[in-house]
């Protein structure tokens, strides 16, 4: 498609609706209308020219302020759909049956419904960065097919234009002046005190100022793109992590999200405050909740995977003892590691005797490891007490079966089967936490004789690369915000034109009522027509019945 030649001269892109140069309509649309939109300066955009190829329809597609409202009000929608349930980051569990049974028995089937649908790792999900990169494509793409073009044309844009240009702006006005001169040279200085950069032509007036404030909502856009980009960034590993991680005492775990590091619990410590410290502090309040933490914190080693080490190896490489305290974690290599939370008085292990019911005599005391229960205890001369099921956190009975809701001891029960001289066949017993059932009458019975308990410290993993990128974007999205809201890019012509009649036009991209206002000072200073406002009617008449009075 071929450039369009105005009639000064000036080629101009196919589709420009306006001499880049001196402001003639081009188009029959441009020629037709009262007032010009002076939106992009009628300037020649690719999405309304061009759309052949695919690559023309991709570019129009996405182009399309409409479609970028749909996608925003997608985002939205999706983002609103994120909140009605705990995402998978507050859920305790480990694996998708865990996280299934989480919402399904505590929301029913609409709970099943979200998790199978992905809404439980909303920010996570594929679908939800595709519609945040399908945002950024339609920012970035709406921003080059409308900042190029105006650039382009304001940088173009020639002190005289042709009088059709002068008649289409929302503000206008045409007379006969007497002392054409003295009236240039007052206007002239009065728009310079007025903060206007003034330029002169042939007997033409271009005062213009705060032309950057058009770049305003590119600058938001290009704000937002930045931001976009550390969000998606977020997804590539290494960029981001946070992480919960549950340490017991004396445990010793890879850290989640950290490969290569190691942390060690060497204990916790809860203090609490003494009722004459916190009466000063809390004073009756104490009574009603009757103790007031005053700090927590785990004692830690760190260790790293000597190099060539195999994961999860033994050979390790001391890095530092630290004690995390809340609001001062533990930082290495980028990474933080905080004290959130914790757990007193999980159990540990538990110590059962194997008693004959008729005499209450031992036959032998066992203990059980509840993170890592044996299967077998021996007792010798042909006694033993076989573990046929571990319940960690039993909550009765389902489809038959005992059922534990967690992998958490937080309520252990067990099935034994217990094998002595006399009962070589076995005797098998169900027993829970102050509950102990029998098939049929026994013999022998497992009675529980004492428990050991550890604290567990609740420790949040975070690594972030990228909230640099995000403060950038946010800053540069207010630059933009603050750019485009408090000033407006003005632009006042006077000109004489062919038969000696002085013309005056204004435009502004908003705050029309602030311009009017300069104009009217402008027009103390220097002798210049009456103006009209065409979308103002009443304003015109009354100052028309001023000029005449």
């Amino acid at each position: 498609m071929s450039n369009i030649k105005c009639q000064c001269g000036h080629e101009n892109p196919y589709g420009t609706e306006l001499c880049e140069k001196c402001g003639r309509p081009l188009s029959e649309k441009a020629k037709k209308s009262d007032v010009v939109d002076m939106r992009y300066e009628g300037s020649s955009r690719r999405s309304q020219t061009y759309s052949s190829s695919i690559v023309d329809k991709i570019w129009n597609f996405f182009s399309s302020v409409k479609i970028g409202v749909s996608i925003i009000a997608a985002v939205l929608i999706a983002s609103a759909i994120g909140t009605i349930f705990p995402q998978k980051f507050y859920v305790p569990a480990t694996t998708d049956a865990e996280y299934l049974e989480y919402y399904e028995r505590l929301y029913g089937v609409v709970g099943k419904l979200y998790y199978q649908l992905g809404f439980y790792d909303m920010y996570n999900s594929w679908w939800f960065k595709i519609l945040i990169g399908m945002l950024a494509t339609s920012i970035i793409i709406a921003s080059i097919d409308r900042v190029v073009p105006l650039y382009k044309s304001l940088k173009k844009q020639r002190t005289r234009r042709h009088p059709s240009f002068m008649k289409r702006q929302r503000i206008f006005g045409e007379g006969d002046i007497a002392n054409t001169n003295e009236s240039f040279a007052n206007a002239e200085k009065k728009l310079k005190e007025l903060h206007y950069n003034v330029k002169t032509e042939n007997g033409a007036i271009l005062a213009e100022k705060h032309r950057f404030s058009r770049w305003g909502p590119y600058v938001n856009h290009t704000g937002l793109i930045i931001f976009f980009i550390g969000v998606l960034l977020r997804g590539i590993p290494g960029f981001y992590v946070d992480e919960t991680m549950w340490l017991r005492e004396g445990e010793t775990r890879n850290i989640i999200g950290a490969d290569g590091y190691v942390l060690e619990n060497r204990g916790f410590i809860l203090e609490n405050y003494t009722k004459e410290e916190a009466a000063e502090v809390f004073g009756d309040a104490l009574d009603k909740v009757g103790s007031v933490v005053k700090n927590y914190q785990t004692d830690v080693t760190l260790y790293k995977e000597k190099e060539g080490a195999l994961t999860g190896s033994a050979d390790l490489e001391k890095v530092k003892d630290y004690s995390i305290v809340v609001n001062k974690p533990l930082t290495f290599n980028g990474y933080s590691v905080f004290q959130m939370d914790y757990k007193l008085n999980e159990l540990k292990s538990m110590k059962f005797n194997l008693v004959n019911k008729s005499t209450e005599k031992s036959l032998g005391e066992f203990t059980i490891d509840l993170s890592n229960p044996e299967k077998k205890y021996d007792f010798g001369n042909g006694t033993t007490v076989n573990m046929l099921g571990f319940y960690p956190d039993y909550d009765g009975i389902k489809d038959g079966e005992p059922y534990s809701k967690s992998p958490v001891p937080n309520n252990p029960a067990f099935i034994f089967q217990m094998n002595t001289p006399d009962k070589p066949e076995g005797e098998k017993s169900f027993v829970a936490i102050q509950k102990t059932l029998e098939v049929e009458e026994n013999d022998y019975a497992v009675k529980f004789a004492a428990a050991e308990t550890r604290n567990i410290s609740g420790l949040t993993i975070r690594k972030d690369k990228t909230l640099y990128i995000l403060l950038l974007g946010g800053l540069v999205f207010m630059i933009g915000v603050i750019q485009g809201m408090y000033w407006q890019h003005r632009r006042i012509w006077i000109q004489e034109d062919a038969d000696g009649h002085l013309l005056i036009a204004a435009h502004t991209n908003k705050n029309w009522f602030s311009l009017r206002k300069e104009l009217d000072k402008l027009k103390e200073s220097a002798v210049l027509p009456a103006y009209i406002d065409r979308q103002d009617p009443e304003l015109d008449k009354l100052e028309q019945e001023g000029d005449e009075k």
